[in-house]
Order: C-alpha cells, then sequence, then structure tokens
C-alpha cells in the first residue's frame, strides 16, 4: 500500500469517527435537556394523570434515544424492530391491566 492510500484511509477513517461522536454527542445533549425539562414539569404541580403522561412521554423520548444510539438499535435489521415493537406492545398491554381489572375502572386515586 502507497503512503498516498494509506494516509487517505487514514482521513477516512478520522472523518468516519468524527461523525459518530459528533452524534453521540448530540444525543448526549438531547438526553441532557430532556432531564431539565423533567425536572421543570416535576416543579409544576401537575394533576397526576397529567404528570404521570407527560413523564412516560419524555421517558419513552429519552429511552428511544440510549436504544437507538448508544445500543445501535437504529442500524439493526428489521426483525429487531418487530421484537422492539412486540415489547411495546404487551409493555403497554401490562400497564393498561389494572383499568380493566378494577371495578370503578379509575386506577388512579388521588
Amino acid at each position: 500500500m502507497s503512503d498516498h492510500a494509506a494516509a487517505s484511509t487514514t482521513s477516512d477513517h478520522a472523518v468516519d469517527i468524527d461523525k459518530h461522536v459528533r452524534v453521540y454527542i448530540t444525543v448526549f445533549v438531547a438526553l441532557m435537556v430532556l432531564t431539565v425539562i423533567t425536572v421543570g414539569i416535576s416543579r409544576l404541580h401537575l394533576s397526576v394523570p397529567i404528570a404521570v403522561a407527560v413523564a412516560l412521554f419524555v421517558a419513552i423520548v429519552k429511552g428511544s434515544l440510549v436504544a437507538g444510539y448508544f445500543m445501535h438499535l437504529v442500524s439493526e435489521k428489521k426483525l429487531i424492530y418487530a421484537v422492539l415493537v412486540l415489547t411495546a406492545v404487551f409493555f403497554a398491554a401490562l400497564l393498561a391491566l389494572p383499568v380493566f381489572t378494577v371495578s370503578d375502572g379509575y386506577w388512579i386515586h388521588e
């Protein structure tokens, strides 16, 4: 391999690493912003059902960022997405289970 080809390969590799580091830093900053939003929302003294819904939404966004970028699910095959969707459906079903098992239909009591 010539010196020019080796330098080109090293330069391409460095650019690729810089791109990945930039993505990781961007995701990290997004997670920090979402954490600040979560703390800010907790200071608003919302009603319990609304606070739980907002907290779950922010947690889903943060979890998606972590799973997608830090666990590299963004570049996975479609089977992984099918398993992920199935897991989310079962999770939602388990969260909804108290709604159907409590006689008055309202499971958050203030």
